[in-house]
């Protein structure tokens, strides 16, 4: 992978990230991936601010990640009615290390990390970079700015597509729950213009 899937993607269109508000797994660190842990009250409370935040802005697409944490943190940010569910959104597999804390996968593998693996009975992170490159043909499809609900690991391997890199270079970029992060464009190079953005939530 070198690049993103970008049929003809259109130089003035930006793609708004929302992470979810915290669960009580994404507060203690606990690997989530397909397990559909619940927002917390505090994730409820930013989700709403998420709401007053996008609220001035105008969007041709708004794509949720099946989970229920993503799906409601769009409801709850105003999104219910105009939110479309795309599969490909949904975390990444952690197979067999779904719940667990990074602390305890390295008792098992020495030196583990998401990006480099291994990955017993879940996804490769060539098979999120696939999942995403999907993302990214549907966002460039669409007339105008798009805003996606997902997670975390997720959207760091989205905005790496994104920039044209391989998708283990997700892992430089940080993400926090119920953070707006924007992609956009200088000139023909798609950019980062906003990352991690989480002013609205003091």
């Amino acid at each position: 992978m070198t690049s993103s899937a970008s049929p003809d993607p259109e130089p003035e269109q930006h793609v708004w990230l929302v992470r979810h508000g915290e669960t009580e797994w994404a507060r203690l660190g606990r690997h989530t991936g397909r397990t559909d842990v619940p927002l917390t009250e505090t994730g409820r409370e930013q989700a709403l601010a998420l709401g007053r935040r996008l609220a001035d802005a105008r969007f041709g697409l708004v794509l949720t990640s099946p989970l229920s944490r993503a799906a409601e943190t769009a409801r709850l940010a105003g999104f219910d009615g105009a939110a479309v569910v795309e599969p490909d959104l949904r975390e990444w597999d952690y197979g067999a290390l779904e719940g667990r804390l990074t602390a305890e996968i390295r008792e098992d593998y020495q030196g583990w990390s998401i990006w480099t693996g291994p990955w017993p009975e879940g996804e490769t992170v060539e098979q999120v970079g696939a999942r995403a490159d999907h993302v990214l043909t549907r966002i460039h499809a669409a007339d105008g700015d798009v805003l996606v609900f997902s997670h975390g690991h997720f959207l760091r391997v989205l905005a790496a597509r994104w920039l044209g890199l391989p998708p283990t270079s997700g892992a430089l970029f940080a993400l926090s729950t119920a953070t707006v992060s924007i992609l956009g464009w200088d000139r023909e190079n798609a950019v980062i213009e906003t990352w991690n953005e989480d002013c609205h939530l003091a």
